[in-house]
């Protein structure tokens, strides 16, 4: 049986994988788009959008590790033997916070970001630009879906690094895996709906107003659960 703390860490894995999708049309409007224009098999399209899903995922887990090898090596300081899930817990509210305030600052800013653009020709570039701005048809780079795996690839889901630092300050593998596994899994599932949704001319919710929060869901979704780890005992 796990623990509420296991439940709480599983239930926030679920909520940042599934909104960090569906609040980001790049995760699926690029697949539709070529899959349309350059007549993909249903199996092809299924093909790439797990290899590039997978890819995003990949690069989440491994700066989650980052945080898991951390919270690992509380084990090597005796002294905080005793309290070191507290320490944990409080990491992953502060991590939070500090996640929150840097998603408002950057809506703020208004900084550059990638985007996805479909022209009336079906083609499929991407581009940075900021949101309210007009861009130049010499500054879009056409995609294709070699070009679409690597910035997936390099573009991870920061809030995993605290979600494993958690089970990794318990030494609990099973736990960190478990987590991988369901970040995984919901996330590719995510994207493969929303996918299969338009590519069989299916409308879908209009999501494309919330990306620019993308950031913000993840920071709140961090501090409900270190709220409710350090003061509600979950």
């Amino acid at each position: 049986m796990f623990s509420a703390q296991v439940w709480v860490l599983l239930f926030t894995a679920v909520s940042v994988a599934c909104v960090h999708t569906l609040t980001g049309p790049d995760h699926y409007l690029p697949f539709i788009a070529l899959a349309k224009t350059r007549k993909w098999s249903l199996q092809k399209t299924i093909f790439w959008v797990l290899a590039c899903g997978s890819a995003h995922v990949g690069s989440s887990v491994l700066l989650g590790l980052g945080g898991a090898a951390i919270g690992w090596n509380m084990q090597q300081l005796s002294w905080i033997e005793n309290v070191r899930g507290g320490l944990a817990a409080w990491a992953l509210l502060l991590f939070g916070v500090l996640y929150t305030l840097w998603a408002i600052y950057q809506l703020g800013k208004q900084r550059q970001h990638k985007h996805f653009d479909v022209s009336d020709n079906g083609q499929v570039y991407v581009f940075e630009h900021q949101h309210g701005t007009t861009i130049a048809p010499n500054n879009r780079y056409m995609v294709t879906p070699w070009v679409m795996f690597v910035i997936f690839l390099l573009g991870p889901c920061e809030p995993m690094i605290p979600l494993l630092f958690y089970p990794a300050a318990q030494h609990a593998l099973i736990h960190m895996l478990l987590l991988v596994v369901v970040y995984t899994i919901c996330t590719l599932v995510t994207m493969l709906t929303m996918v299969l949704l338009g590519y069989y001319g299916i409308a879908f919710l209009k999501t494309a107003f919330l990306e620019k929060y993308l950031h913000l869901f993840g920071g709140i979704s961090l501090i409900l659960c270190g709220v409710g780890m350090v003061f509600l005992g979950w």
